[in-house]
């Protein structure tokens, strides 16, 4: 059983950066591969980014690619999503998820993650 909880949100400006957080409860976090999705207003839940458990590949979705960064630090049960150069178009939930063992490309769908955060809003303003 794992517990995800995100931070790191906030009202910014276009052209701004913020990092989000996402910490982890549980036993063998190194072991979960975690991803972040974001869901908008009157949007449906899409994928942003996601590392995988084994070689640290990673993974972004073309809005994002060169922006967005992620990362993990597993002796701090944390995976992190850096966002450069926010966009008004970013605005949205965001949400960090794990699925234990997972590769490929089960990382890109949401269906695929065993635990879920709360979320944290992002909102970028223009």
């Amino acid at each position: 059983q794992v517990q995800l909880v995100e931070s790191g949100g906030g009202l910014v400006q276009a052209g701004d950066s913020l990092r989000l957080s996402c910490a982890a409860s549980g036993r063998a976090f190194s072991t979960y591969s975690m991803g972040w999705f974001r869901q908008g207003p009157g949007k449906e839940r899409d994928f942003v980014a996601a590392m995988s458990w084994s070689n640290r590949s990673t993974y972004y979705a073309d809005s994002v690619k060169g922006r967005f960064t992620i990362s993990r630090d597993n002796f701090k049960n944390t995976v992190y999503l850096q966002m450069n150069s926010l966009k008004p178009e970013d605005t949205a939930v965001y949400y960090c998820a794990a699925d234990r063992f997972a590769m490929g490309g089960r990382l890109f769908r949401d269906n695929e993650y065993d635990y879920w955060g709360q979320g944290t809003q992002v909102t970028v303003s223009s």
